[in-house]
């Protein structure tokens, strides 16, 4: 009988004193760093034309990636012919590669995104929501504008967000640092008790609760017909100081002119005690979002890895 040889899992130690990054290791990320700075500083429709090359390339060469939006628009799409897919998959890819550059713009130079760059609708509802000094939950999704949607809500309210530790400490601790420039608190999302203190100081949480994260504390609810596995913190978070929820979209408005932040009515009867009717409630209506802009969505998330008992894979 063989021994199964135990995975040892490899210990990241992360500073936030940057000069504990001056080890020959980062001077890879250190480049890497540089040319998002370099980036970011380029005029803006510079930068969109570049990200829009870059996600040509993407398109060429990310094949994993391609594979997964193309499975998952497939998927959630079955309406459109088999060359509408395949557009949508392209244009997909050329959105996440605009992306990447206004990720540069985010992290490095965000005061380049002037006020008359963004139109804002229905921002009274946060305003009436916040008067109400019980916090508000902000439901986002990943769009390709995620990183720079930060910066797009701070020229009307500054919020909360959380975000995953990257397995590279020094990129970790830039994305962390960039994020504060406009963002009101910045946390890591395993410190829940960060996360409370700051919704009971009357807040606004952004939270995005449309990637798979594994069954464990989640329900399986409907997102595009398919069941997806659906994290259920945000009501739990609601229940914390009966803040308000709000849904949350920004997109990229058409031909370069700027961007559309789009605020929602407070849900009303949320939450309602049923997870599963809880989360098909969110899905249903960040699904009503996606499909105003369906390219601006970061489909190359695996967003339905996970699966009942007896499903089969849909991802290869």
């Amino acid at each position: 009988m063989v021994e199964q040889k135990k995975r040892i899992k490899k210990v990241v130690h992360y500073s936030d004193n940057f000069s504990d990054y001056r080890s020959l290791r980062y001077w890879p990320t250190w480049l890497g760093l540089g040319a998002m700075k370099v980036l970011g500083h380029f005029p803006y429709r510079l930068a969109v034309f570049l990200g829009n090359l870059f996600g040509n390339l993407m398109l060429l060469f990310a094949h994993d990636r391609r594979r997964i939006a193309t499975t998952n628009i497939r998927l959630c799409f079955p309406e459109l012919t088999t060359t509408e897919q395949k557009l949508l998959t392209r244009q997909t890819m050329i959105d996440n590669g605009v992306g990447f550059l206004e990720m540069c713009i985010a992290w490095f130079n965000p005061n380049s995104i002037t006020d008359d760059m963004v139109e804002f609708v229905g921002e009274q509802h946060l305003t009436d929501a916040v008067a109400k000094g019980q916090g508000v939950i902000l439901v986002g999704a990943h769009y390709t504008t995620l990183d720079l949607g930060g910066v797009l809500m701070a020229k009307y309210q500054q919020v909360g967000v959380m975000y995953r530790k990257l397995k590279n400490p020094l990129f970790n601790l830039v994305m962390k640092n960039s994020r504060k420039k406009f963002c009101a608190e910045v946390i890591d999302r395993s410190d829940m008790r960060s996360v409370i203190r700051f919704i009971r100081k009357g807040g606004i949480m952004w939270y995005a609760p449309d990637q798979d994260y594994g069954p464990k504390h989640a329900v399986f609810a409907p997102f595009f017909g398919i069941e997806a596995a659906t994290i259920t913190v945000i009501p739990r978070l609601v229940k914390i100081n009966n803040s308000a929820v709000i849904i949350l979209s920004h997109h990229r408005k058409p031909n370069g002119e700027g961007y559309i932040v789009t605020l929602s009515e407070p849900l009303i009867n949320f939450p309602s005690g049923d997870e599963k009717q809880d989360a098909t409630v969110i899905n249903a209506a960040l699904e009503e979002r996606i499909r105003q802009y369906p390219a601006q969505y970061m489909w190359l998330h695996r967003r339905f890895k996970s699966r009942q008992e007896g499903q089969e894979k849909l991802y290869s």
